[in-house]
């Protein structure tokens, strides 16, 4: 579980996923992704530079009375709050608008994304730097901003990527 909240695991996923969406869209993946970019920066920068610090919960493992009960990974810590999830929030938002974006292509991918969007978000528990509710909160917050960038998306796409701006 260790591994699966590290960044860095998940580079082969990534890349894959950006050939992927290439060979669904062609051109228009550069655009693509370039919006996920953008959406993860927005997803992470609300949970941990906005509601973490307004928040201020304390993770699990930096609670006192519970310390000892929590199982920690490698001495794993994480940063002093935890409420929501940056880990659920990043992921659920690009599982979620790469599977709106890549809807009806294929459908055995919202499973993968879906699955992987689960297994970051479990980890954070497993690891003992999230309560439940914080990986929840988080899951809600990557939805909605996988849906609104999604929508961004279908307005460029409609607006700056139909056939006849292309000629």
């Amino acid at each position: 579980m260790f591994w699966a909240s590290n960044k860095l695991i998940w580079i082969p996923f990534y890349l894959l996923l950006t050939y992927y969406i290439y060979k669904a869209n062609g051109w228009k993946a550069i655009a693509i992704v370039l919006l996920a970019g953008l959406l993860i920066l927005c997803s992470d920068q609300l949970t941990s530079g906005v509601i973490k610090n307004v928040v201020k919960r304390p993770r699990p493992s930096h609670v006192e009375a519970i310390k000892e009960q929590i199982h920690l990974v490698n001495d794993y810590h994480g940063g002093p709050y935890g409420f929501p999830s940056s880990h659920a929030a990043n992921s659920f938002a690009l599982a979620f608008f790469v599977m709106l974006v890549l809807r009806g292509k294929d459908k055995g991918l919202k499973h993968v994304l879906l699955s992987y969007a689960i297994l970051v978000s479990y980890s954070r528990v497993y690891l003992g730097v999230h309560y439940p509710g914080d990986i929840f909160f988080g899951m809600l917050v990557g939805v909605a901003l996988g849906w609104t960038f999604y929508k961004l998306w279908k307005w460029l796409e409609s607006n700056y990527f139909h056939k006849e701006s292309i000629k």
